[in-house]
């Protein structure tokens, strides 16, 4: 079941990463990357997050997006082959955010260490 899980969530962020490439209407300055999938065991739900560079648009897309969903939803629904097709929702990626912070501390620490020496 797993795999399955894994090959759904594969398959949804592939063709769904086409479809905001193609038809989401952001701007050039604006990059949109579907980091990851969660869809749910019994196939019903997919969350969709997505991480937002600059970060001070994600807001403002994720927003968008959300208005969108019914739209996204039949796309994915005329690409995918398979039923039941999960209900998609966008989230914000907030673990990429973490990441960042993480390192930003981990260099700022290097920096004090090295002034000390």
């Amino acid at each position: 079941m797993r795999k399955r899980i894994a090959r759904v969530n594969q398959l949804i962020k592939k063709e769904l990463s086409q479809i905001l490439l193609r038809e989401g209407d952001f701007p050039p300055e604006i990059l949109v990357t579907i980091t990851r999938i969660e869809t749910t065991t019994d196939l019903r739900e997919s969350r969709v997050f997505i991480s937002v560079w600059p970060e001070e648009k994600g807001k403002k897309i994720l927003k968008n997006l959300t208005e969108k969903v019914y739209f996204f939803q039949q796309k994915l629904n005329q690409r995918l082959k398979m039923k039941p097709i999960p209900k998609i929702s966008f989230l914000k990626e907030r673990k990429t955010a973490e990441a960042g912070k993480i390192e930003l501390i981990l260099e700022q620490l290097k920096k004090e260490k090295n002034k000390i020496k």
